[in-house]
């Protein structure tokens, strides 16, 4: 594997026929003098699940929160399956769905009422939002909880009625933010299958993720991102030499040094 001319480790563009469902044309974000996310260049295919790797403060919930409007960036744009995120918002927003990484529900509320609230917000129909409210809550296998109040949820089970939230309006895209914390491995193993799922159908998945071995298993495409800079970007097999484990080539394009 070579370095490009700006240091990034690459491989070919997407071959897909299909125009992508995310684009980041390069998106900038400052903090005053601190650079947060740099001339970030990505586009996903759909049907990709991608993972999004760095170490903490790298830049990886900056860029999605910026994919999803919650920030507005210094420079560039993003690009929602046709629509920019900042010029055309409310047509970008209803093709995505995303899941922050602290999952937060009002704890008056049951799980069915946060999710008929979040239906009110995309304007969907009470018979629509009925039946999906019914599929989801099979899906995630949330059961009997419901209608228990969320302030009766534990961690994971709020993280599981979050994420039926963020597909209870058939979005073409789903950002999510670090989705195995605070999960069982019966939950981790039902989140993986539901992502997989949503790509087999021709959906887009941009997972971001401290968990290497998830996103080994499940992403094929990573990209990792270092102090802002995408700082390598391909399938598994083409940007970790063979024998490597994803951990280790990881740790050695992001530790500091001693």
């Amino acid at each position: 594997m070579t370095p490009s001319s700006d240091g990034t480790h690459t491989t070919s563009a997407i071959t897909n026929k299909n125009s992508p469902l995310v684009e980041f044309k390069n998106a900038t974000k400052r903090y005053g003098k601190n650079l947060a996310v740099s001339d970030l260049n990505l586009s996903l295919a759909p049907g990709e699940l991608f993972g999004f790797l760095g170490p903490n403060g790298a830049g990886k919930t900056t860029a999605m929160k910026m994919a999803v409007g919650l920030i507005r960036m210094t420079e560039g744009n993003v690009i929602i399956a046709g629509h920019d995120i900042q010029k055309e918002p409310i047509l970008a927003k209803r093709l995505v769905g995303f899941v922050p990484d602290s999952p937060y529900i009002y704890d008056s509320l049951t799980g069915r009422e946060f999710l008929y609230y979040c239906a009110g917000l995309y304007k969907m129909n009470h018979d629509e939002t009925s039946s999906q409210v019914e599929s989801l809550f099979e899906k995630f296998k949330i059961g009997k909880w419901a209608d228990n109040r969320a302030g009766e949820y534990s961690h994971g089970m709020k993280q599981r009625v979050v994420m039926a939230s963020a597909f209870l309006h058939s979005p073409r895209v789903i950002m999510i933010d670090e989705p195995m914390v605070g999960l069982d491995p019966g939950g981790v193993k039902l989140v993986k299958g539901v992502l997989q799922e949503f790509t087999a159908g021709g959906g887009t998945v941009f997972l971001s993720t401290h968990t290497l071995s998830v996103a080994e298993e499940v992403c094929e495409r990573i990209g990792i991102i270092k102090s802002g800079k995408l700082i390598a970007l391909g399938s598994q097999d083409d940007i970790v030499e063979k024998d490597v484990r994803l951990e280790d080539f990881f740790l050695a394009l992001t530790s500091e040094p001693l």
